[in-house]
């Protein structure tokens, strides 16, 4: 009896279905990425000027692509490894929106002239300095941090990628429910603030996702028995 979800053409199996998958989604979330990246060239060469390095668009690019690719690295792991075909799809869904919305970022920041991460000595989310708003581990003299809220730890990913079956997707929900928690904060502080439209519209993109997607996983947690992690500082 043929599996109606598996998409790979008939005659393959094993190890090379698996390589056929695997090459397909590849080719998908790189050709997303290049059109992100054609998509942005365009809106940036309309601007009037950059935006400052100190800038809120400027410092929500730079951390939310790294806090995006954490995401996409989790979401690979849950992709390829899961069993499950809720978290499957979920998973490909996070890896596929988030790779493509930091290659828009890493556009922005090229077209801008500007670095891909913040200066080693200003760390993260110092653009959010007096917002209120929590900054996760030890703060820099700049203001900054050295990790943003939410980001898993290296011991957490090591984890993610030696588990399996349920224990598997319990722990990536977890995590990336987390993960959402910490980017929501800084996607409303870029989404109110930023100075550039095409900054905005994107963090209110990912403002409503990462909600909706964070009320989706907690309810996925409860119906595998499981529960949150405590949220970021």
């Amino acid at each position: 009896m043929t599996d109606e979800r598996d998409p790979a053409p008939a005659g393959f199996s094993g190890p090379r279905r698996a390589l056929v998958l695997t090459g397909a989604t590849l080719v998908v979330l790189l050709v997303g990425a290049a059109i992100g990246m054609l998509i942005t060239t365009a809106r940036v060469d309309r601007a009037p000027s950059a935006p400052s390095p100190e800038s809120v668009d400027v410092g929500f690019a730079q951390d939310m692509q790294v806090h995006h690719l954490q995401a996409v690295t989790m979401a690979g792991i849950a992709r390829d490894h899961t069993t499950d075909p809720e978290v499957h799809t979920l998973a490909f869904d996070i890896e596929s929106t988030q790779l493509g919305q930091a290659s828009e970022m890493a556009g922005w920041l090229t077209v801008w002239g500007r670095p891909e991460l913040p200066d080693a000595g200003r760390g993260h989310m110092a653009w959010m300095t007096g917002s209120g708003h929590g900054h996760g581990d030890a703060t820099t003299a700049a203001g900054g941090s050295a990790r943003m809220p939410g980001m898993a730890t290296t011991e957490e990913l090591n984890r993610l990628r030696t588990v399996s079956g349920k224990e598997l997707d319990v722990l990536f929900l977890q995590l990336m429910l987390r993960h959402h928690q910490g980017a929501i904060p800084m996607a409303q502080f870029a989404a109110d603030r930023a100075g550039t439209g095409y900054v905005r519209d994107l963090a209110q993109k990912i403002l409503s996702g990462q909600t909706a997607e964070v009320t989706l996983m907690t309810t996925m947690l409860a119906a595998r028995g499981a529960t949150p992690l405590p949220p970021p500082n």
